[in-house]
């Protein structure tokens, strides 16, 4: 128990946010009105897909210096999870966005620029599954893991405030901290993406002790 304390406090935490984001108090905005609840869940989904991602990304560059297939299988699994939690904040999006803009994907830079970042990592798991030869696909794996980070990240963060977007805070609209996200407020998202990142890493921790399983009764 002492090892799974922040299991615990994952779990914890996610209860807080569930009902401060069902029944807390909010703001009252225009057009956004009780959707802006959706906050505590679709921008944590993204910021906790991206230290995923980050996480993927060390354990490739680790994989690649020290050539261990353990490596491999850790950056693979945090690859596995981020684009589930990026799924999730998709689905999470398009609901939001057909209740405010009238449109579950409306033509939208950012939502563009995330549906291609998307599609990078889906061609990461395809591309893994065309090798057989499993230290060939760790080390294919890991040059692409780093080529789709060094991508993905420009095109949600950089391109999309380069020009107009309906998101807040880019092409020019206000952030969301200026359309009023009171102190309250904050004191419910940040505590969502630390829960978030928790579940995240429980699991991949839970897929990686799979994978080391199966791979200790194959041999």
């Amino acid at each position: 128990m002492k090892k799974n304390w922040w299991k615990a406090l994952a779990v914890l935490i996610f209860i807080y946010v569930i009902f401060q984001g069902m029944l807390g108090t909010v703001p009252r905005l225009p057009i956004l009105n009780e959707s802006i609840r959706n906050v505590y869940f679709h921008v944590p989904l993204w910021f906790s897909m991206i230290i995923l991602l980050v996480a993927s990304l060390v354990y490739a560059v680790r994989y690649l210096q020290k050539g261990r297939i353990d490596d491999d299988r850790v950056s693979v699994e945090f690859a596995n999870t981020a684009i589930l939690f990026g799924i999730l904040g998709c689905l999470t999006g398009s609901m939001w966005a057909n209740f405010t803009w009238g449109d579950p994907w409306p033509n939208d830079p950012k939502l563009n620029s995330v549906a291609v970042g998307m599609l990078l990592y889906f061609a990461y798991l395809i591309l893994r599954g065309s090798f057989d030869d499993e230290q060939r696909r760790a080390r294919i794996s890991a040059v692409y893991n780093i080529f789709a980070f060094a991508v993905f990240v420009p095109l949600i963060a950089i391109l999309p405030r380069l020009t107009d977007s309906l998101h807040p805070g880019n092409g020019g609209n206000p952030a969301f901290g200026e359309y009023q996200m009171t102190g309250p407020m904050r004191l419910v998202l940040y505590p969502s993406v630390i829960a978030l990142t928790l579940i995240g890493v429980w699991i991949t921790e839970l897929r990686v002790r799979m994978r080391r399983l199966k791979s200790s009764l194959e041999d």
